[in-house]
């Protein structure tokens, strides 16, 4: 089923299913799997080089070897901007701990309060895909990837729902109203699911 709150239509499963990032399991392979790099837009790929001094030391010598060569950013196969990667894997912001788990460099620098920029709003809102269409609206829809099963079972025993699970990085890009808003829908599609 689909919905639109204020110009952002979403399909439902968004508000049904359940998803908790489980990295003891999935070590972070969102960073490292698939084609191409995380989507980005132009502010993000200014914003990702206003960040790069403080989290070059953090980026491996391929990275590094990669960014300078070819910048923060891309535009791969399909036509989209996304950050470059190392070898057709990694994204060149991935750094790994010593239990083997990647993490992201610009977040890790975020965290530890020397950035004020946190990462790439296409990966703080995974699993949900944001899509721009020519009339204006906005689109959201849940990205299903078997490297994140492991999320979706802990999803599940949490009773954690996929916009539950990004309150946050749903209200940084929608705001609080459209957020409220989405729980009303939550809430609405929950009721219609226990009536049928």
């Amino acid at each position: 089923m689909i919905l639109e709150i204020d110009g952002v239509i979403l399909t439902t499963d968004i508000l049904t299913e359940c998803f908790c990032c489980d990295l003891d399991k999935c070590k972070g392979a969102c960073c490292v799997e698939g084609d191409s790099g995380a989507p980005v837009t132009l502010d993000e790929v200014a914003c990702l080089e206003d960040v790069l001094d403080e989290v070059w030391p953090d980026l491996s010598a391929k990275a590094q070897d990669v960014i300078d060569r070819q910048g923060v950013a891309y535009t791969d196969c399909e036509g989209d901007l996304v950050t470059s990667i190392v070898k057709g894997r990694d994204c060149v912001f991935t750094c790994y701990g010593a239990d083997g788990c990647c993490f992201c460099a610009t977040d890790k620098a975020y965290r530890e309060g020397r950035t004020a920029w946190r990462k790439p709003l296409s990966c703080e809102l995974y699993p949900i895909r944001e899509k721009r269409f020519s009339n204006g609206l906005c689109g959201l829809q849940l990205h299903r990837w078997n490297i994140c099963d492991d999320a979706r079972k802990k999803g599940r025993a949490l009773d954690l729902k996929v916009y539950q699970f990004l309150k946050e990085p749903l209200i940084r890009r929608f705001g609080e109203a459209w957020y409220a808003k989405l729980c009303e829908a939550a809430a609405h599609v929950a009721l219609q699911d226990e009536t049928h």
